[in-house]
């Protein structure tokens, strides 16, 4: 579904909208630098929380919407936007994932409040916050599960290239493009067989500038992560942590996992047994699953065992 424009009138009017998230989305915009003045050449912007003081929601052609549903107010603004907007974009890894407000339904809300005002060791108890303040909802939940989505834009942010083509098309009446390339697909590093028989933490020495992270034994997860950011972080010296979320072939085949995707790949590519790597990721899955546990395609896979993961996580530990 696109906007429609004439010759006359090539104005596309636009709401934005954010939910539960860090802002870093919203932000991400301005990194579009002097192509921003592009944009606003043929975009009008209204109801912007960041940028306008507009409290209602005007008539748009493009609705943007960044965060997961996380309380009443996410939901109901949520559905003022889709009533506003011709097209509803979910923005960042959070609208499209649920992203890491999802480790909120490993917990009941009722334990999340105590843990944070009422039984925090690090703070005087304190009340719960004010009954003005929007409640929580039971669980998580990309933005999809509330109201229909036209365009799913991933990305912690998403990345400016990526924006100014989606917006630019969206202006000129196109389909945005866009692949389903993982982002090893744009990292320069090697993949090759090495002698490694031991998992490696990004604080334990300094990895090879040319070498895959997973023949070094550095967890990665850029080759079971869609390419939504330009591989910035393995290009730099830092693995990948998935903010973009699962490829395709993970979120679309009920038996295919993130943990069990990696560790196919590094047993491959070093001497460490595959599932002494599963065993790692599970023990730290909420890290590797940070991003997409809110979603439906992972959190309810038969093979998304999480609470089962960090059971065992910490009965290792004791």
């Amino acid at each position: 579904m696109s906007p429609q424009t004439t010759e006359t009138d090539r104005t596309i009017t636009l709401n934005a909208e954010w939910l539960s998230d860090c802002s870093g989305c919203h932000v991400a915009i301005v990194d579009l630098h002097e192509k921003i003045l592009a944009v606003l050449q043929s975009v009008r912007i209204q109801h912007f929380p960041v940028l306008t003081d507009i409290k209602d929601y005007p008539k748009a052609t493009i609705g943007i919407v960044s965060g997961a549903i996380r309380t009443e107010h996410d939901r109901q603004a949520a559905e003022a936007m889709r009533a506003s907007c011709d097209l509803i974009i979910a923005w960042g890894s959070c609208a499209v994932y649920g992203g890491i407000s999802g480790a909120g339904n490993l917990h009941a809300p009722e334990d999340l409040l105590k843990a944070v005002y009422t039984e925090n060791k690090t703070t005087s108890p304190h009340p719960g916050p004010s009954r003005e303040v929007s409640p929580l909802r039971p669980v998580v939940t990309p933005l999809d599960q509330v109201i229909d989505v036209d365009l799913y834009m991933p990305g912690c942010a998403p990345h400016p290239t990526l924006i100014f083509e989606a917006l630019t098309a969206l202006v000129e009446g196109r389909t945005p493009i866009a692949t389903q390339e993982s982002v090893c697909g744009r990292c320069t590093r090697t993949m090759q067989k090495t002698e490694v028989d031991c998992i490696r933490r990004p604080s334990e020495g300094l990895p090879d500038r040319e070498l895959c992270f997973l023949s070094q034994g550095y967890l990665c997860m850029g080759s079971a992560t869609l390419d939504r950011c330009m591989s910035p972080c393995p290009q730099n010296g830092i693995p990948c942590s998935g903010c973009a979320g699962a490829t395709m072939r993970v979120l679309t085949e009920p038996n295919r996992d993130i943990r069990t995707e990696i560790a196919e790949r590094m047993a491959r590519l070093t001497s460490i047994p595959r599932e002494a790597i599963v065993k790692e990721i599970e023990r730290n899955a909420k890290t590797h699953y940070s991003y997409t546990m809110a979603t439906a395609m992972i959190g309810e896979k038969p093979t998304f065992l999480i609470r089962q993961w960090l059971a065992d996580a910490e009965a290792d530990h004791d």
